[in-house]
């Protein structure tokens, strides 16, 4: 589908590229950007809260990926095309959430997938793996799906009298076009929600699943965030900055479970790296699950010790190498900014408004923390709780 040839994730750091930089820093990730935007994750955690609120009232076990997947999905709707998910008609008419995630998650799948063809390129035309055929359909399906909304949005600019703009991802990238700026508007969409709403409920449900298997982590968390909270009022972004245990557990879960387990780099030019000679257009990948489990580079690396980062000195922001969940340097992760917001407000909102229990008859320790690989580090088994309010 070409996708390479527009894609911010695999095109080269060349004026096309840095051009899609430009624009997911000024107009979707800028903090006046953000903080404009704030009512509205404030809103869809609330949409959470309220959701695990009436399966507490039943004492049904949710599934946490799955919930902070639909909230995702809800608020990267809403920041691109001003609707939700479930009222955006020529959407959910065809389409489920769950089917929007299988497209999703078949996405990031079949982008990251070993692929013969690229070693052996005489075997192209026969597809061996089968992995263009997929890619035609889930891929397909999704950049349809855009196609239509953006033709949808483009016809009521450019038809309807009484049209009201909307401030939203998609009408400034509209405008940028018109001015002549010319983005491939359908492909960047897909880029930034696959990338968004898959890592995000990944990190909440990692996070989770690790305060779940220690509990005196998670009372510890839940005792910082009620005491600078207070026990009824919500909790507010600008709250984060004084959560420091919450940033630590948050921490400790990306240096244990980064949701992307590699960064894939390519040498623009031979380069010499520690004695070795890396030549031009090899791709380097950098290990950042075996980074974060590295005994040269952390104390007992393979348990959960957020404590580790309460002296504030290591960010994930790209400045320290031993903590690089959203890579670094020029190709850093373009939704740094907004990740980092969301899987911050969902999991101290999550924590603040609830106790949380594991089913009947499963112990902390019991919980299977095994890894499942397709791009990126997902939970094989689904983490399932059960909310208990409390007053």
């Amino acid at each position: 589908l070409d996708h390479h040839k527009f894609s911010i994730a695999w095109l080269p750091p060349q004026s096309q590229w840095r051009n899609l930089r430009k624009v997911c820093k000024e107009h979707i990730f800028s903090s006046e950007r953000l903080n404009a935007s704030q009512g509205l994750r404030q809103q869809k955690v609330q949409q959470l809260c309220n959701y695990v609120g009436q399966r507490c009232l039943n004492g049904q076990a949710i599934d946490i990926g799955e919930a902070a997947f639909s909230t995702t999905l809800d608020l990267m709707w809403n920041t691109f095309f001003s609707v939700d998910f479930a009222q955006s008609d020529s959407i959910s008419n065809s389409f489920s959430s769950q089917e929007v995630k299988e497209m999703v998650r078949n996405a990031v799948k079949i982008s990251s997938c070993p692929n013969l063809v690229d070693c052996f390129p005489i075997l192209r035309a026969i597809d061996p793996q089968g992995i263009r055929r997929r890619a035609k359909v889930h891929l397909g399906k999704f950049l349809d799906i855009i196609d239509g909304i953006i033709r949808q949005r483009s016809q009521e600019r450019d038809t309807s009298n009484t049209y009201q703009r909307k401030n939203d991802f998609l009408e400034a990238l509209l405008d940028l076009n018109q001015q002549n700026e010319s983005v491939d508007m359908k492909h960047l969409i897909m880029d930034l929600f696959v990338g968004g709403t898959e890592t995000s409920s990944i990190s909440v449900e990692w996070i989770m699943a690790e305060l779940l298997r220690n509990p005196e982590k998670k009372s510890k968390a839940r005792d910082e965030i009620r005491k600078v909270i207070g026990q009824n009022e919500l909790v507010q972004e600008s709250d984060i900055s004084n959560l420091p245990y919450l940033q630590s557990v948050i921490k400790e879960t990306f240096r244990l479970r980064p949701t992307v387990p590699f960064l894939a780099h390519q040498a623009q030019s031979d380069t010499q790296l520690n004695g070795y000679v890396v030549p031009k257009n090899a791709d380097v990948f950098v290990n950042l699950w075996g980074m974060g489990r590295d005994p040269s580079l952390w104390s007992d690396p393979t348990s959960f010790v957020p404590e580790r980062f309460m002296d504030g000195e290591i960010d994930m922001k790209g400045q320290h190498f031993q903590l690089l969940p959203f890579g670094t340097g020029r190709r850093i992760c373009a939704g740094l900014p907004l990740a980092d917001r969301m899987v911050h407000l969902m999991v101290a909102s999550l924590l603040h408004k609830f106790e949380w229990k594991l089913e009947e008859g499963i112990k902390p320790e019991e919980i299977d923390m095994t890894e499942e690989f397709g791009g990126t580090i997902r939970k094989a088994v689904p983490l399932k709780a059960i909310a208990l309010s409390e007053p």
